[in-house]
């Protein structure tokens, strides 16, 4: 598990949201609702595919904390807000991107191993900005042969000198 670590630019997005846990997982319902409207969309910034998510102050990923995700599209402007879709605007912030491979039903175990494993020993420290998965051309849902980037916001860990 090697990411690169880069710095995302601020970045305007259109799309829709919900709230729910981890134990309620509403991905599905969100993306149902999204993926035949994402044309609406009039000004994107690219072809993919965003899927973002906003975890509370001090998220410790218990199943039964909510937190809001998004099925979005980068933007270049927010003139032009389709019916039922709202604005969202991540700032820059610095990331660490993974390269996922795989079917879908295996990426709880590659979030998992990120978060208990990578991130522990990397010197850095979860950021509060949000986490997303930017999925592209090679991105297909039940294909062991999918691809996305996931995107985990990091910062510098403080290293206490005492």
């Amino acid at each position: 598990m090697n990411p690169t670590i880069k710095i995302f630019s601020a970045t305007k997005f259109i799309g829709k949201n919900l709230s729910f846990t981890f134990a309620d997982y509403r991905a599905f319902e969100l993306w149902s609702n999204f993926m035949p409207r994402r044309k609406e969309v009039l000004n994107p910034i690219g072809t993919e595919l965003y899927n973002i998510q906003i975890n509370p102050e001090n998220f410790d990923f218990s199943p039964t904390i909510p937190f809001v995700k998004w099925a979005a599209v980068a933007v270049s402007n927010f003139d032009f807000v389709p019916e039922g879709m709202e604005v969202l605007e991540i700032p820059q912030g610095l990331y660490a991107v993974f390269n996922y491979k795989g079917e879908q039903s295996n990426a709880p175990a590659f979030f998992n191993s990120i978060y208990t494993e990578w991130l522990p020993a990397s010197g850095y420290e979860l950021g509060t900005h949000p986490q997303f998965e930017i999925l592209g051309e090679k991105y297909n849902n039940m294909n062991p042969n999918s691809e996305e980037e996931i995107w985990i916001p990091i910062k510098k860990a403080i290293i206490s000198k005492f």
